[in-house]
């Protein structure tokens, strides 16, 4: 273990010795931000859009007018972003990114899905100034961004994740993966095993409704059997009420799978079910569907089969 990392072991986190900056205030990280400032840490936001800040500053939050300034006001930096290109610009731009400014042994923690070798050079460059980085994306969706229930998967130096867990603890759980890019690694794995639950997830509705089944009661039958799952719980009255807001957005997954399917080419590895779950969420962005939810993928198949699910279970509230 480094000098660094033990020196920033020895230094706990609390909300009276800890500047927490916070970069992205979407659908998720409005949510986690909340939960950090009503632990009673000190926060400066930055988000583009300021409407989507106004919430937290509300909350008693600061803004800030770029991730470089933010940083300056911070002891660690969180950032939930949409696309690996938004995370190299707003951590590492040399004119306004967030590491620019940090103070030695200020901490990054990149909480966006993106990909592991942008998390490794992130590392590298905050080791190269006296700082650390943590990759920690999250699972659970806006429930359990809401709930401080997320799964949070960690890569990075142990000292420094076991460092940010009075930080972590307020969001959900933390699950140490490994190194810098394991934490990436773990939530792609994450993606993979979600997109063929749910193309089986809208495909078993599917079949139920030509069946002639009540598509409420056959999801309320099969969710405590073993076709039960978090996306059926989170997802199968959302789908039969035809509420398709957001709560990740198509266009994510879509990046999500390609760097999933990136990183097999990379190790010359074959994955048919995430290739075709991609090529179904493809195919929803085609019709400008990227904005809605994952569990919009009822749609493709809806399509596929020209039948709707609409009206096609009375037990859905």
């Amino acid at each position: 273990m480094s000098s660094d990392s033990t020196a920033a072991a020895a230094d706990p986190v609390t909300p009276s010795n800890t500047r927490v900056g916070w970069i992205g205030t979407g659908v998720m990280g409005r949510s986690m931000c909340g939960h950090l400032i009503r632990a009673g840490y000190t926060i400066t936001v930055f988000n583009r859009t300021l409407s989507k800040a106004q919430p937290l500053l509300d909350m008693g939050a600061r803004l800030a007018d770029s991730p470089r300034s933010l940083a300056a006001l911070s002891d660690v930096v969180f950032s939930i972003v949409g696309y690996p290109s938004d995370v190299r610009s707003v951590l590492l731009d040399p004119s306004s990114g967030a590491l620019d400014s940090l103070r030695p042994g200020g901490v990054l923690v990149d909480m966006t899905t993106s990909d592991p070798s942008l998390a490794e050079e992130i590392s590298a460059a905050a080791s190269s100034k006296g700082c650390h980085a943590v990759d920690a994306p999250v699972s659970g969706g806006d429930r359990g961004a809401r709930n401080a229930a997320l799964a949070i998967f960690a890569g990075g130096d142990p000292a420094t994740v076991r460092r940010l867990e009075p930080l972590f603890s307020v969001m959900g759980k933390v699950n140490y993966m490994g190194g810098p890019g394991k934490g990436q690694f773990a939530k792609l794995g994450n993606q993979i095993t979600i997109a063929s639950t749910m193309v089986g997830l809208v495909e078993g509705m599917v079949y139920a409704h030509k069946a002639g089944l009540d598509v409420g009661l056959f999801i309320s039958a099969i969710s405590t059997g073993a076709a039960g799952s978090k996306s059926l719980d989170l997802y199968g009255n959302r789908i039969l009420q035809r509420d398709f807001e957001a709560g990740f957005y198509v266009n994510h997954f879509v990046k999500d799978l390609g760097i999933c399917l990136k990183e097999c080419e990379r190790m010359g590895l074959a994955l048919p079910g995430l290739a075709l779950a991609q090529q179904l969420y493809l195919s929803l962005k085609a019709h400008g569907e990227g904005n809605l939810g994952t569990q919009a993928l009822i749609l493709s198949l809806e399509r596929l089969n020209k039948v709707s699910l609409e009206n096609a279970g009375s037990s859905n509230g």
